[in-house]
């Protein structure tokens, strides 16, 4: 088995046992949203600013790597025009579960985002990528195509795990891998996720993670760092999550 079906199979699972980001929102969470009461994340606690969505009324939105019936529905109840990928067999039906529940339209496809996306070249106005890098060894693939189907002048929002996690042990109490993090290469490492039934992970540099998005055409305008919520790092206040929203620069446009 290939790594990114080892990774498929492995999330729906965490969701079969209760896995947060695979929670749907309640219908009484989705009647509360309006444009000034929503709460989106794509890191474990701090919400994006409204700011950096803005208007969504009519804007199409790509939620990528984003079912699971948590950003989608936020995202169409602001009045986008909403399209989910995904790879999960539980979080596509759960996008279309909230969906049918609530009587609005969505779009829901189910596709490898290390692969080239389904979609043609300027499709979108935004696209809304939580933390998922970490599931792929080349983060590249992500921020081409992105760059591919956002509009010129389109906005990418997206949650990066900045290693930190894969530095420390599972108690979050000493140091334990060398970084960075690739258990395609690192048997020892690959060893330590089959005993922790964590699919197939990865850290992943600055400089392919942010530098990454400059590479492909972006022009990073506002960030912010975010914890785990729950554990000795959060406990010490200590960042292991960026935010970032870019825009794809018009061509022509210079840094």
């Amino acid at each position: 088995m290939d790594y990114v079906k080892k990774n498929k199979a492995t999330i729906d699972q965490w969701i079969a046992d209760g896995w947060q980001w695979g929670k749907p929102i309640t219908h009484e969470q989705y009647a509360t949203i309006n444009s000034d009461n929503y709460a989106l994340f794509v890191t474990p606690t701090k919400s994006v600013p409204h700011k950096w969505l803005g208007d969504l009324a009519g804007k199409k939105v790509l939620g990528l790597a984003a079912g699971g019936g948590q950003q989608g529905p936020i995202l169409a109840k602001l009045g986008a025009e909403v399209t989910i990928m995904d790879f999960s067999d539980y979080q596509v039906a759960s996008e279309r579960q909230v969906a049918d529940r609530e009587g609005y339209d969505v779009t829901v496809v189910q596709s490898d985002m290390s692969q080239e996306f389904p979609f043609p070249t300027d499709s979108f106005d935004v696209v809304v990528f939580p933390v998922a890098n970490v599931y792929i060894a080349d983060t590249q693939v992500v921020w081409q195509e992105t760059a591919r189907v956002l509009k010129p002048g389109g906005v990418l929002i997206s949650g990066l795990d900045n290693g930190l996690n894969y530095a420390f042990d599972n108690e979050q109490s000493q140091l334990a891998n060398k970084l960075p993090f690739n258990p395609l290469k690192n048997p020892d490492q690959m060893q330590m996720l089959a005993e922790d039934g964590a699919g197939v992970q990865f850290s992943h540099t600055i400089e392919e993670q942010i530098g990454g998005q400059i590479k492909a055409g972006f022009i990073l305008q506002d960030v912010f760092g975010d914890t785990n919520g729950s554990g000795n790092l959060h406990n010490h206040n200590v960042p292991s999550f960026w935010a970032t929203r870019a825009m794809l620069k018009h061509t022509g446009d210079s840094l």
